[in-house]
């Protein structure tokens, strides 16, 4: 009697960790610095601070500008300190070009319609 068991279709695998941060550094080639903020709860005096971690993520169409807002996710080594790869653009800072294939850019709610000129007068 043979048996095989199959893992079922619906597993991922391995539990891949993503983190959300700012990037700070795009000046290397393929390569950010994303700079992910925390906050925990200090062990001894119950108090809540800021922890901040920066992580080197591979970003291969350089498409990540600095104040960006990006997700990256835990990747097998691919450098020396390099761990983590980009998996997406959640916000483009102000000075950054829009993202490929992202959503376009609707206009401000604030803005007023242009007004339509007056006619000219003619005096007789």
């Amino acid at each position: 009697m043979t048996a095989t068991t199959a893992a079922p279709p619906n597993l991922t695998r391995g539990g891949r960790k993503t983190k959300v941060g700012v990037v700070l550094s795009n000046r290397m080639a393929k390569t950010i610095v994303v700079r992910v903020t925390r906050l925990v709860k200090h062990p001894k005096y119950i108090r809540i601070i800021k922890q901040v971690s920066s992580f080197k993520a591979h970003d291969e169409t350089n498409s990540a500008a600095i104040g960006d807002v990006v997700k990256i996710m835990e990747t097998r080594p691919l450098s020396k300190e390099k761990r983590w790869r980009l998996v997406e653009i959640l916000r483009r800072a102000s000075t950054a070009p829009p993202v490929p294939g992202g959503e376009p850019e609707r206009p401000e709610p604030d803005a007023a319609p242009p007004k339509p000129s007056e006619p000219q007068r003619v005096e007789p």
